[in-house]
């Protein structure tokens, strides 16, 4: 009970499944509707909810494995400059790889990011194929990177965000959980606050699509007993918790 208390009045955001899934983490067993009670009880209500998206298509369900998807999304800084980010996250973990920030998108950037994703990659990757929207951003060379390497590039329809639901899911998440909390200044420091937020959002954020486990597993997450502690990310803005070995 103690833990529960202790999730929900250090993060006023998250909401009981959130909480249950932290818990989960750390090998405390407790179900949403108990999360629910010990905060009724305490006086603590839900937190905001926020749209829960489209719901995924059953086709990409059944194929997430060996699926991607990418999407840019624009950051405007406190000087007024528009920052583009390109990203790219697996349907299997969700596991998302931050490909690059840059105030001018041109061709030649573009594509060179499909090459630097492609060799994260490597040749054992197990994507066949890569859903992306129609934005004129993603030029023939970006196309021609993923053909080389065997992966099909499958374009949304016109005005169908709900074909891409994974990559809009992730832009929601990331500006409800950082950038809407965060003044970027510069082209650096959004890469800075965005590569720490993958980061957390890779290795020690549950998931609701993964049934709340983690896209990264960890390698040695702990005794069931051990004290809990706290790592604090973005000045306090993500809290992170870990089981002592």
């Amino acid at each position: 009970m103690q833990l529960v208390l202790r999730l929900a009045r250090e993060n006023p955001r998250w909401g009981y499944l959130r909480i249950v899934g932290e818990c989960r983490k750390l090998q405390v067993q407790v179900s949403a509707t108990s999360v629910r009670t010990i905060l009724r009880r305490h006086g603590l209500g839900p937190a905001p909810r926020r749209g829960s998206g489209p719901s995924w298509s059953q086709f990409l369900r059944a194929q997430a494995r060996g699926v991607l998807a990418c999407d840019f999304f624009t950051i405007d800084t406190v000087t007024l400059a528009r920052l583009y980010v390109l990203f790219f996250v697996g349907l299997d973990r969700r596991h998302v790889w931050l490909a690059g920030v840059t105030e001018h998108p041109t061709a030649a950037w573009v594509t060179q990011q499909a090459r630097n994703l492609t060799y994260q990659l490597g040749e054992s990757g197990p994507y066949k194929f890569l859903i992306r929207d129609r934005d004129a951003k993603f030029v023939a060379g970006f196309d021609d990177v993923f053909a080389d390497e065997g992966i099909r590039i499958l374009k949304t329809p016109i005005q169908a965000p709900r074909a891409n639901a994974f990559a809009e899911r992730w832009v929601r998440t990331v500006r409800a959980e950082c950038l809407d909390w965060i003044l970027i200044w510069n082209r650096r420091h959004a890469e800075q606050v965005l590569s720490i937020y993958v980061e957390h959002y890779n290795t020690a954020r549950p998931h609701r699509g993964l049934d709340l486990g983690i896209p990264d597993l960890p390698t040695s997450p702990g005794g069931p007993s051990g004290p809990i502690g706290r790592i604090d990310r973005l000045g306090g803005l993500l809290h992170e918790y870990h089981r002592a070995a």
